[in-house]
């Protein structure tokens, strides 16, 4: 079913009333890719009603206020992605089109939507009950984050928000906890990965397992305290190690608990076996379709989190450095289930996760202690106590590729190539199974760069893995008898590249990757990631080095025409 987004809906359910009002940036797509219907529909197995408010009308109380005031609490997302990153590209322009608004037209989602949607909720709701805070943009912006649209470091976005509570990271455990406490009337303020304001007084009843950081003021102000400040907060995020937090906004304090411990495989696999429709909520799609129904409609999530940890990605500060995986079983009765929905003709557009080849295995030192503070998995080079295999995935891929009508299930997530050539034993048949079945014709992967200096800045391996993966594939390929192509992509304008990097950049992939590269993107400095903290601070936060940093736009464009620009003739 899907979860009622008017009173007419409410009322077909017998409903009088809702506990839980979920407010989201992204049009309501039901789908357990989509944060909002997961959150949603995890709550409503748990026995609470909940409905869903998709893009309201922030100048109107129409939109906010048809579904009545919740018992427990609102629910505020700005969406599958940051609302500013939605809304604009990373040159500052708007963007015409959004993925996530029915027609594709841009013109849906406000601006800073979690301090929109919060403002909207207590124009119109005087004294209402908690409005709590979730997503990506809200977990991004918990503690003084430097923001690149205004190009100065921000608070705390529940100040800003005057919300009272912030749940970060993959919150499920967090969120129903939170339920339970506000319907019981118990002090919700001891829940794992909950984010909330106290007092100068009330900080001190604070344990010692929290760590201040240095205040918003500080920061604000000083550069190496900002370093500082980050190197803290980025290191405790893994449950297993992490202390709580707090920091000091003019008289009062934010204060982060530890972050929620992951799921058990046997907490993921409820969560994806939950009733989804698996498409756009009728009362939106009359508003027009969503274009990013067609890439997670017919998909699945296989694991979460990424120990990748490239500096400009986020994903190890929003899921975490370690990666937790559904069972087989789990995943087969999905790719079962797909079969039997309406439109399925057979293709499952990706079966993969944040990087494809991470499914199935971990650290067993990171499980059992935490992820390493000094040390990461990938970077320099693969560490040689993360015992990578494959075969967990390539057994997975031969039982989905078996099930009665299944044609072909892709593996469109990005490949790791440097995880894949360093399993002796089991990576060029994880290959030789991606090519000979489940590549649409091109196959993702991300070298971002080819120069050791910029890749150093990105947290990214060295060219020749890149090669050689290159190298594998296409005589792979070729033995299949199959025509396929890797699709690189690539950033510029990343701090410490120059001019002359994207040209040594252009030279390699026209000499050795043989091709003019479409996929470039100029970089974008988001919240809560190491290369952000680079290009606000100048410098290379781990040496205190200055680092050459472009930051006008017209040379950013140029750092890309550099690349994408095809010569005549």
């Amino acid at each position: 079913m899907f979860l009622p987004t008017t009173r007419q809906e409410m009322e077909s359910l017998g409903w009088d009333h809702l506990d839980v009002v979920l407010v989201s940036g992204d049009s309501y797509i039901d789908s357990p890719f989509i944060g909002t219907a997961l959150i949603g529909k995890l709550l409503l197995q748990a026995g609470y009603k909940v409905g869903i408010i998709a893009q309201p009308d922030t100048q109107s109380e129409t939109d906010i206020t048809r579904l009545g005031e919740p018992r427990l609490f609102w629910g505020v997302t700005a969406g599958s992605i940051d609302s500013m990153v939605a809304n604009h590209t990373a040159l500052k322009k708007r963007r015409k089109s959004d993925d996530y608004t029915p027609g594709g037209v841009n013109n849906k989602r406000p601006d800073r939507a979690t301090i929109a949607y919060t403002n909207l909720i207590r124009r119109f709701f005087k004294d209402t009950c908690p409005i709590v805070l979730g997503g990506i943009e809200a977990s991004l912006r918990r503690i003084a984050h430097y923001d690149y649209w205004t190009d100065r470091v921000r608070g705390s976005v529940l100040l800003d928000a005057k919300a009272d509570y912030l749940v970060y990271g993959m919150a499920e455990k967090t969120v129903l906890e939170l339920a339970e406490a506000l319907k019981k009337g118990t002090d919700p303020r001891k829940i794992r990965g909950l984010c909330y304001l106290v007092s100068e007084g009330e900080i001190a009843l604070l344990t010692s397992n929290y760590h201040e950081l240095p205040s918003y003021d500080l920061v604000a102000q000083n550069k190496n305290a900002f370093v500082d400040m980050f190197h803290v907060f980025y290191q405790n995020n893994d449950p297993l190690t992490a202390k709580g937090l707090y920091q000091k906004h003019g008289m009062r304090y934010l204060v982060q608990n530890p972050p929620a411990n992951y799921q058990t495989q046997a907490d993921l696999d409820a969560v994806y076996a939950l009733d989804y429709e698996r498409t756009q909520h009728p009362y939106y799609e009359r508003q027009g379709p969503v274009k990013a129904l067609e890439t997670i409609k017919f998909a699945i999530s296989t694991h979460r989190g990424c120990y990748g940890e490239c500096n400009f990605c986020a994903i190890a500060v929003h899921e975490g450095r370690t990666v937790r995986w559904r069972s087989q079983q789990s995943i087969l009765t999905e790719a079962e289930q797909l079969t039997q929905t309406p439109g399925f003709k057979g293709y499952i557009q990706d079966i993969g996760g944040p990087t494809a080849n991470m499914y199935g295995f971990e650290c067993a030192k990171k499980l059992k202690s935490g992820s390493c503070p000094r040390k990461r998995c990938l970077y320099p080079t693969v560490c040689p106590v993360l015992k990578i295999d494959h075969h967990p995935q390539i057994e997975l891929l031969k039982k989905v590729r078996r099930i009665k009508g299944i044609k072909k299930a892709f593996v469109s997530s990005g490949i790791r190539y440097d995880m894949l050539l360093a399993d002796q034993a089991c990576g060029r048949q994880y290959l030789k199974e991606v090519v000979e079945h489940h590549t649409s014709g091109q196959l993702k992967v991300a070298p971002e760069h080819t120069e050791d200096f910029v890749l150093s800045k990105m947290g990214k391996p060295g060219k020749s893995s890149l090669t050689d993966f290159k190298a594998m594939f296409d005589q792979m390929s070729y033995r299949s008898g199959k025509e396929q192509f890797l699709t690189y992509y690539m950033i510029a304008a990343h701090p410490g590249c120059t001019d002359q990097d994207m040209q040594r950049l252009k030279h390699f992939v026209s000499r050795k990757l043989k091709l003019h590269p479409e996929q470039v993107q100029v970089f974008t400095p988001t919240p809560s990631t190491y290369s952000s903290l680079m290009y606000y601070t100048e410098m290379d936060p781990f040496t205190r080095q200055p680092i050459f940093v472009e930051k006008d736009p017209r040379r950013k464009e140029r750092q890309k025409s550099i690349i994408t620009h095809k010569a005549r003739g």
